[in-house]
């Protein structure tokens, strides 16, 4: 299985998977126009990943921005690690939010509560640079 990789654009966040290590990351605005076009492959190669992780999967999400239909598809994430935990997977989950940003943080706690999954919330002191 090779890595998977998205580069973030202005609406979409960067996206990054490696199989071999189980390091995932989801990281910028989640505002895509299509949300079934842009998460549909990310979920495709997830779903794939889950039937044969890595010894511990660590997903971290750090976004500046997330819609209603960009949440659904990472509650679909968080849904699959939450089997994988449930199987006996070692998976984590990371959320990482700015100091300045209460909605995101809201956000990471109300998934949080939809799974059965460990959740870091880490507060960081930079405000997100979003890629133009």
């Amino acid at each position: 299985m090779e890595v998977f990789m998205l580069s973030e654009s202005a609406n979409t966040p960067e996206v990054f998977m490696d199989p071999d290590t189980g390091v995932m990351r989801v990281r910028g605005r989640a505002i895509p126009e299509d949300a079934e076009k842009f998460w549909s492959p990310v979920l495709k190669w997830f779903y794939a990943y889950a039937a044969i992780p890595a010894n511990q999967t660590v997903f971290t999400f750090q976004l500046e921005y997330i819609n209603i239909a960009s949440a659904k598809r990472v509650l679909f994430l968080l849904n699959k690690l939450s089997e994988m935990n449930e199987s006996g997977a070692s998976v984590e989950v990371q959320w990482l939010f700015s100091s300045d940003d209460a909605d995101i943080y809201e956000v990471g706690k109300d998934l949080s509560t939809m799974v059965e999954i460990p959740f870091h919330f880490k507060e960081i002191n930079q405000v997100y640079s979003q890629a133009m």
